[in-house]
């Protein structure tokens, strides 16, 4: 088919999205927000499900009326198998399923880090293969190689937590309100970036470990308090903004070196932490110093969207890359 139309679902977490692609081209991309979980300080998985059951159906509409296209004109059914919240997962994929079943056209399973990756194909400018590109998100933190749209080899990756879970965590240390990255970010533009000095982690190749820079914060702010009872209150911006440049040193540090060592200047960023000012800006300054061709989504393609979910299913769709009914969720799906 020259011109296929597809229609894809993103149900990983926290967000129930669908968007619509002619071509190559996205016309919709509609996300509905779980604000259930603000109150927990965190996403429940239980919570999650049940919204999506319930936003499932308004958001595919919206997105099918947004993009002025018809069911009977679409081409296949695209949907996120993982990585992800199982439950989250299943209403996506059993949605996916039987909407696509019901019209008679295939599925498509996507790989919803690979597709924060094509993320940066929805718009110009657009890279050039082979690139380099740092995803991170809550969950994960990879240096990726993008060899082609459906050729990615991790190269490095974190041993623990992810580069977002450090965020959120060291936020709700700081008693700062979920979600605690966003929070986090919005003080450290207000602070001094040097003003308290954190350990920036160094593991064995590409690969991170961001569990130390929480401990060190952990300690640091129990000696501190113990001192002076008022000590957070009186420098969050200042610690906030330590914390973010030191995470985003080590986060550049691993990406300069593999650049380097692979002689690829074109260097993307993707994921829902890829939306961080601080990492942005500083990106921008390594750029100039790296001679580096630098490529960061919209801000709407950053988080958890089904727009990058179409993309990926494009690219599948021309290689003739579909799934059978028999196809379920799979929550730790790699690369």
């Amino acid at each position: 088919m020259i011109n296929p139309v597809i229609l894809a679902i993103e149900s990983s977490c926290d967000e129930t999205s669908a968007s619509v692609i002619k071509d190559g081209k996205v016309l919709s991309n509609i996300i509905a927000t779980q604000a259930v979980h603000e109150q927990y300080g965190g996403v429940v998985p239980e919570l999650a499900s049940r919204a999506h059951q319930q936003n499932i159906i308004p958001v595919v509409s919206q997105a099918l009326l947004t993009a002025n296209v018809t069911k009977s004109e679409l081409s296949a059914v695209a949907f996120t198998r993982g990585p992800g919240l199982l439950g989250a997962l299943l209403i996506g994929c059993s949605f996916a399923k039987s909407f696509a079943l019901g019209l008679g056209i295939p599925i498509i399973e996507v790989n919803h880090m690979q597709a924060h990756i094509l993320a940066h194909f929805i718009e110009d400018p657009k890279p050039e293969f082979p690139f380099l590109c740092l995803t991170v998100s809550g969950g994960h933190t990879q240096i990726v190689l993008v060899k082609s749209p459906l050729d990615m080899e991790v190269i490095g990756q974190t041993t623990d937590d992810a580069v977002g879970e450090a965020f959120d965590k060291t936020a709700k240390m700081l008693g700062l309100p979920y979600p605690g990255g966003p929070m986090l970010d919005k003080a450290a533009a207000l602070g001094n970036p040097k003003a308290f000095a954190f350990p920036v982690g160094n593991m064995p190749g590409y690969d991170y470990s961001f569990s130390g820079i929480k401990t060190s914060v952990l300690y640091f702010l129990q000696k501190q308090v113990k001192e002076n009872p008022a000590f957070v209150q009186e420098n969050i911006n200042d610690i906030c903004a330590s914390v973010q440049f030191t995470l985003i040193k080590t986060l550049l540090k691993k990406l300069v070196q593999a650049s380097k060592d692979l002689n690829i200047n074109q260097i993307a960023i993707a994921g829902g932490v890829s939306a961080n000012s601080g990492l942005r800006h500083t990106l921008q300054e390594y750029a100039k110093k790296y001679n580096w061709q630098v490529y960061i989504p919209a801000f709407q393609y950053c988080t958890d969207n089904a727009a990058m979910i179409a993309m990926a299913a494009h690219f599948q769709f021309l290689e003739g890359d579909f799934a059978t009914q028999y196809v379920s969720p799979e929550p730790r799906m790699k690369i």
